[in-house]
């Protein structure tokens, strides 16, 4: 009865018209409805509402995105609502991507960064276009 009890965290909405630079933590859930640039660290579920951003690195349990993430992502799962958009790099364990909803980048196996696996002789050239890169045909 008076033992310890397992703490669960609170939800942190940050609203419609806010703005929040920087490293930012959250034991809990998050539903982001403003802006939030920077890195960002949570434990449990991130919602983007629709007229919601984050722009940085994200690590979390799950991401529901109905606004705009861009950027590095790690999580478990990541849901794209209909309205929902993931624009940058992703490594999670499971998508699901909703029609209407957009995802454009990459999507990694685990927390590597494709680019870097390139041969470092294959450069871009003025219209972001690698050079040096052979096709093979059969």
């Amino acid at each position: 009865m008076f033992g310890k009890s397992k703490k669960t965290g609170e939800i942190t909405y940050i609203a419609s018209g806010c703005k929040i630079t920087g490293e930012t933590g959250f034991t809990g859930n998050a539903l982001i409805g403003g802006s939030v640039f920077g890195k960002v660290h949570s434990e449990q579920q991130v919602t983007i509402e629709a007229e919601g951003l984050i722009n940085g690195e994200l690590c979390c349990h799950e991401l529901k995105v109905s606004g705009i993430f861009k950027g590095k992502l790690q999580c478990e799962h990541l849901i794209i609502t209909g309205t929902g958009t993931v624009e940058g790099e992703v490594a999670s364990k499971s998508m699901e991507i909703f029609e209407g909803g957009q995802f454009i980048g990459i999507r990694v196996k685990d927390e590597v960064n494709l680019l870097q696996e390139l041969n470092p002789e294959n450069k871009l050239n003025k219209n972001n276009l690698f050079e040096g890169l052979e096709l093979q045909t059969e």
